[in-house]
């Protein structure tokens, strides 16, 4: 006779979830993420304090806020990924595409407890989404062809991006530069090109473009400050006092005098290195690891600017930008592959000294350096300018765009909306909710500005129905207006990107009916006592 008791199959330790249960732990998981993040979404969004030990930072960025906190929900982690993925993609949209996903995981909630299968939601939601898709395609508009109308395009994507950042005060000033530095990348979309560099002190206005590249760095002692037409060597190599790198090595020496033969010795070897470096016919050397005095006087010597300690990011940018390459032995000068530029000179920003490089071979080459009153502000504001600056190499690329404030939600929901009229079945019931996920985008914008969302929506809904679909909701005033007049202009493939991520996570996390967690791995006795 088989038994009926159940079986258990898992490790001590070990949990399942099964049917509604693991359903209902998925929905409430994800739905406190896009909770959690919602009333950052928008021009009136609201900051996040994040504190880890020492570190604060304040920002309403939704990837960097969902980056930083602990999460043990697995749908929840699901959520955390697409804001990344959409962050690493396109730069911004990283709140929208959570909060889409929340809101379609709510309406799925209801769908599910009036007893409609998740396949069946998934269907319609498959359909709404090819229709949604359709839909922004069509009313994207294409100016890339003409210079001086994408240029306008880029100046108002740059501006929506900003407004709902630290920056908003000043976008008219940093979509500029974000444009300027972008239009000399010459359609490359290399953002390895423009630097970014932060300095403590004045305001945000303060804040400029430089052309060439600046290293934050300073020129070693009794060294030129300034060379004209620099032939530079870039290197990862040990120029300090050689070590025997044998663990628990010693060296016993019978006298004084043999001591100073091993420092003889030691500088003899240092001194064949530099003449090695020498000829390769250089007058600029820069180094990512130290520099002793002792070389770093050789090259004073010689009339070379020596460089210590540059980070590694730095002289791989300095690489790029110079057309050099970066080596650490100096046997074959005729390999070596080194940088060059027309000018290098010592200049001030603020209380600090930098390295400026002028007429570098990657003439596309720019550095944004950024001014603020206390680091939180320019990490925050950086985070803004690293948004804006992906934004617009995407749109460079595809150069669609679409209208903003809550305009193409709208425009979306209303083709999924007569779709359904025309669908029979469960399925249309699937693509109302997909509908009405939409609409709450613009809802929530609104509620972020504190107007009266239903009012808005409700006049959005009817003006659309009529054809109307550039209105959009206007945040200064809160009131319907033009979108198109106000230049409130998006990334078509930042949006498009939005709406295909939400739609997959939630199918992702809707067709969840078990989670199984595996046993935690025993701590083992601490055997050091």
């Amino acid at each position: 006779m088989v038994s009926l008791n159940p079986v258990q199959i898992f490790k001590a330790g070990a949990e399942e979830e099964k049917a509604e249960t693991a359903r209902l732990s998925s929905f409430v998981g994800a739905i406190a993420i896009g909770d959690l993040v919602k009333s950052t979404l928008g021009p009136k969004g609201m900051d996040k304090i994040l504190q880890g030990g020492d570190h604060i930072s304040v920002t309403n960025d939704g990837a960097t806020i969902l980056k930083a906190i602990g999460i043990d929900n697995p749908a929840a982690k699901v959520l955390v990924d697409i804001s990344k993925v959409q962050d690493d993609e396109v730069g911004d949209g990283t709140t929208s595409v959570v909060v889409l996903a929340c809101e379609l995981l709510k309406e799925a909630e209801a769908l599910v407890s009036q007893r409609i299968h998740p396949q069946t939601i998934i269907t319609g939601w498959r359909k709404a989404t090819d229709v949604a898709r359709q839909a922004l395609t069509d009313f994207a508009r294409d100016h890339g062809n003409d210079p001086e109308k994408f240029r306008n395009d880029l100046m108002n994507i740059a501006r929506t991006t900003l407004s709902s950042k630290i920056l908003t005060q000043y976008k008219d000033y940093f979509s500029n530069m974000c444009v300027n530095a972008v239009l000399r990348l010459k359609g490359s979309g290399n953002l390895d090109a423009i630097q970014t560099i932060k300095k403590l002190g004045g305001g945000l206005s303060d804040s400029y473009l430089d052309e060439g590249f600046l290293l934050d760095k300073k020129i070693g002692v009794n060294q030129p400050k300034r060379i004209e037409n620099c032939k530079i060597l870039i290197a990862n190599t040990p120029m300090d006092t050689d070590k025997i790198k044998v663990f628990g090595t010693k060296v016993k020496v019978d006298a004084v005098s043999k001591v100073a033969e091993l420092e003889v010795a030691e500088r003899e070897k240092m001194r064949d290195k530099v003449n090695k470096i020498l000829k390769h016919g250089c007058n600029v050397f820069i180094n990512r690891q130290l520099i002793y005095n002792y070389p770093e006087q050789l090259f004073a010597d010689a009339g070379v600017m020596a460089i210590e300690h540059a980070d590694f990011d730095g002289i791989e940018r300095l690489g790029l930008v110079t057309g050099g390459e970066i080596v650490s032995t100096f046997d074959c000068p005729e390999l070596v592959k080194m940088g060059h530029c027309d000018l290098m000179s010592e200049v001030m920003i603020g209380e600090d000294k930098l390295i400026k490089f002028s007429g570098v071979a990657l003439g596309e080459a720019c550095t944004i350096v950024l001014r603020g009153a206390t680091k939180q502000i320019l990490d925050e504001a950086e985070r803004s300018i690293h948004d804006a600056l992906c934004v617009l190499t995407q749109t460079v690329k595809e150069t669609k765009t679409v209208f903003g404030g809550g305009s193409s939600e709208m425009l979306m929901a209303d083709a999924v909306s007569s779709l359904a009229t025309k669908t029979p079945g469960k399925e249309a019931v699937a693509m109302e909710a997909y509908s009405k996920a939409l609409r709450n985008l613009p809802t929530t914008i609104a509620d972020n500005g504190g107007f009266d969302s239903a009012q808005l929506v409700s006049e959005l809904r009817a003006l659309h129905s009529e054809g109307k679909n550039t209105m959009g909701i206007n945040m200064e005033l809160g009131e319907v207006a033009d979108m198109e007049k106000m230049g409130i202009t998006e990334s078509f493939q930042v949006k498009r990107q939005v709406v295909m991520s939400a739609s997959e996570a939630a199918e992702m996390i809707l067709r969840v009916d078990d989670i199984v967690k595996a046993a935690p791995r025993p701590r083992q006795q601490d055997r050091c006592h």
